[in-house]
């Protein structure tokens, strides 16, 4: 059993915005493997589902990115997985849009949804799965930037880094990090 957890921003205002990466990543992953119900538990929405054989648990923390981990901890000691089964959906600002990166464990980048998992889980051992979104042009605050949705050609490029990280995910449980990263992580 695998936990999948998209970081994001509930409520309507925050649909769609960079942070919310991880959100429109679980809500794809959950269309592709035919989720239909969803229940609030441990602070997070959730849906069961079997996928080639694995029973999975997509999750998307209802705390604000910012306090994801108490969430995530919940989860994990539910259903008595360790960190080792978790995966972490997130925007990345070091990466392009359109891309993304997946690697097992390593620094934080400053993102302080992941943050907050390491310090409840106490590890920063996990798999993450990070959807490229790049920097603020100029001189405008990170937080603007994160919180805000993308225009036009720059939505195009966030659904593509979306739809390339429901990808990763599929391939990552199929395969395995070492191919995922040598199929995802060059392009």
């Amino acid at each position: 059993m695998k936990l999948i957890v998209g970081l994001g921003n509930p409520g309507a205002e925050y649909e769609h915005n960079r942070h919310n990466a991880g959100f429109d990543t679980i809500d794809l992953l959950a269309e592709e493997m035919g989720a239909r119900y969803w229940k609030t538990e441990c602070g997070a929405l959730t849906a069961k589902v079997s996928y080639n054989g694995e029973d999975l648990i997509l999750a998307k923390p209802q705390s604000y990115m910012n306090c994801s981990g108490g969430p995530v901890k919940q989860l994990l000691s539910v259903y008595g997985l360790k960190p080792a089964d978790l995966v972490v959906i997130h925007d990345e600002l070091d990466i392009d849009p359109g891309t993304i990166r997946v690697k097992f464990g390593g620094g934080l980048a400053g993102h302080n949804g992941l943050k907050s998992i390491a310090d409840k889980t106490g590890t920063k051992d996990w798999m993450r799965v990070r959807v490229g979104i790049g920097r603020p042009p100029g001189r405008m605050a990170v937080a603007d930037w994160v919180l805000s949705t993308p225009r036009k050609e720059a939505m195009e490029e966030f659904s593509a880094g979306c739809d390339l990280a429901l990808q990763a995910v599929i391939y990552l449980l199929a395969n395995g990090l070492d191919k995922t990263q040598q199929r995802y992580n060059t392009k």
